[in-house]
């Protein structure tokens, strides 16, 4: 059965990021992006496993201003006018930065092009990953993601409290406070399993909390702006996960993602909120292995002639 390796420090973008892997060395790269507020943990072993099965060489990550990678304390924290107005100039980095950081993870393990797939706010690094550096991804997967138009994916107002809310002190209350959170934007066609929020959330805090670095993420998230006219340049097979009742980042934001990224495939998952659910893992792998398989065909038929040939 596989299981992660150990977790080691990678120079990347000018910063250190801390990472794990599982699965074949030799297997097909496969990069997994975490969101807003969230270590790389919550890409969780039962998932991943599923994936180190298919064959690949599944890698995951903790963002800057996360977990045990390099935190960026001397930027301070943005006010709440700042972070509201998107304000670009007091942004200490923007969505762009940290998608230059998963290069530089890639660089780092001498991997040349890998599949990517990316939750949330890791959704938006993978597409600005497809656009600033095209060549290094072999497919992309966005869950549960928009693409910065604020017509689209907008939050409910019931999660506004948990977005701006003055964070909570102390491991007991961030624990509580995880337990609050995804009751309102969990998946309600799913099983709530409130053990392994808590112990997820208790093992976040432990591995390194960080309540100044969430809200520099949040600010990178709005001072980042509108990727759609850019999305539709991104050539690589595409695939946009969402589900139909995630109050976080509303349906339209997966719509919107599809409709802007040439060929992106759309599945829409009844009962599915801002999470990711145990009962779809076996789903996310399969939709994770048949998008990487597009990106397989169109190597094999670019590099046979007489398919080109027939085509043309």
């Amino acid at each position: 059965m596989y299981s992660f390796g150990e977790e080691q420090i990678a120079p990347a973008n000018g910063i250190e990021l801390c990472y794990q892997e599982m699965g074949d060395p030799d297997g097909e790269p496969l990069l997994l992006v975490m969101g807003l507020a969230t270590q790389m943990i919550a890409w969780h072993e039962g998932l991943c496993r599923l994936l180190a099965e298919r064959g690949y060489r599944v890698i995951r990550f903790d963002n800057r201003d996360i977990g045990r990678s390099t935190k960026l304390d001397w930027a301070g924290v943005p006010s709440k006018v700042d972070l509201l107005l998107g304000r670009r100039a007091t942004a200490p980095y923007l969505l762009r930065d940290m998608a230059k950081d998963a290069v530089g993870l890639l660089d780092h393990l001498g991997i040349d092009q890998a599949h990517v797939v990316g939750a949330s706010m890791g959704g938006m690094i993978v597409q600005q990953m497809a656009i600033d550096h095209p060549r290094r991804l072999r497919s992309l997967v966005s869950m549960m993601s928009t693409t910065g138009n604020r017509r689209s994916g907008q939050p409910s107002l019931k999660t506004y409290g948990i977005l701006l809310g003055n964070p909570p002190k102390g491991r007991e209350q961030i624990v509580a406070r995880a337990v609050r959170t995804f009751k309102v934007i969990g998946s309600p066609g799913f099983p709530f399993e409130e053990d392994m929020v808590r112990e997820m959330a208790a093992r976040s805090y432990d591995r390194g909390h960080s309540a100044a670095g969430v809200i520099r993420q949040l600010h990178a998230i709005v001072a980042s702006g509108d990727r759609t006219k850019e999305l539709r340049r991104v050539q690589v097979p595409a695939a946009v996960i969402h589900g139909t009742r995630d109050p976080l980042v509303k349906p339209s934001g997966g719509r919107a993602t599809a409709k802007a990224i040439p060929g992106a495939r759309l599945m829409m998952i009844d009962g599915m909120g801002h999470d990711l659910p145990r009962d779809l893992w076996p789903t996310f792998a399969e939709a994770i292995d048949t998008n990487a398989g597009r990106a397989r065909r169109g190597a094999a038929s670019a590099a046979d002639p007489g398919h080109l040939s027939a085509s043309a």
